[in-house]
């Protein structure tokens, strides 16, 4: 996990290390002192395009790997449950969250070996490093992203290429957004079957009894905790999610 968590961090500071790394660059701060002896401080633009990167984190975090795809899964099975609050959004976003660090993790490993290690040992530069970085992201993505997204980005993007590792990182995101809000949803719609025909077969007998002032969500909330538990629902569904990623 401490890998994992530098990985993230770390990525995002090679443009501030680039400027201590390489002699020619200018200092992060600059210190002018006034014919007064007063001083003034001035950040240079690496610093400003430092900060800038780091509100991209949790953009970065969410849209370019499963997270998408798990927190929304999660939703939807708690709305099949019936519960309202439980798990809470914060249990929710944080089984996603170490869930995503889980399946990312080859993924992440490759980056650290390939682009993040050479870099910090000054074997290449930042621009190399970048470049090198990302491969491992967009051949995630690409195994991800259906044919059909990608070309209607494609088409919107007025790009053309040969193979579809050539597509740009600009337009691979968005389709691969798009391909796992479809997938995401896909898997919910089979989770929630079994509960929706629970709350049928409720709903009717109650009907059926006259007990038509009762809520059906009531009674058959206890019936859908207990199916789910008996079929040990929480290890097929994390199962089901690792899984549907190619592990």
């Amino acid at each position: 996990m401490n890998k994992l968590l530098l990985l993230l961090c770390t990525g995002l500071f090679l443009f501030a290390s680039n400027a201590i790394a390489e002699p020619s660059a200018l200092s992060a701060v600059t210190v002018t002192t006034n014919a007064s002896g007063d001083q003034e401080y001035s950040v240079t633009l690496q610093v400003l395009a430092f900060m800038t990167a780091l509100s991209f984190l949790p953009a970065m975090l969410i849209l370019m790997t499963s997270f998408t795809r798990i927190v929304i899964v999660m939703s939807i099975l708690r709305q099949a449950l019936g519960l309202q609050s439980s798990p809470s959004n914060q249990v929710i976003n944080g089984i996603a969250l170490f869930l995503t660090f889980f399946i990312m993790a080859p993924v992440f490993d490759r980056v650290n070996e390939t682009a993040l290690q050479p870099y910090l040992n000054e074997e290449m530069t930042i621009v190399q490093a970048l470049e090198q970085g990302k491969k491992p992201m967009m051949k995630f993505m690409l195994s991800q992203t259906r044919l059909k997204d990608l070309e209607t980005f494609m088409e919107i993007a007025d790009i053309q290429v040969d193979t579809p590792e050539e597509v740009p990182i600009t337009v691979l995101i968005p389709a691969f957004v798009t391909s796992e809000l479809k997938t995401a949803f896909q898997i919910g719609f089979m989770l929630f079957i079994p509960f929706l025909i629970i709350d049928l077969v409720v709903a009717s007998i109650l009907m059926a009894m006259g007990m038509m002032m009762l809520s059906p969500m009531i009674i058959s909330l206890p019936f859908k905790l207990m199916l789910f538990v008996l079929v040990d629902g929480w290890n097929l569904v994390m199962g089901s999610l690792a899984n549907s990623f190619g592990l």
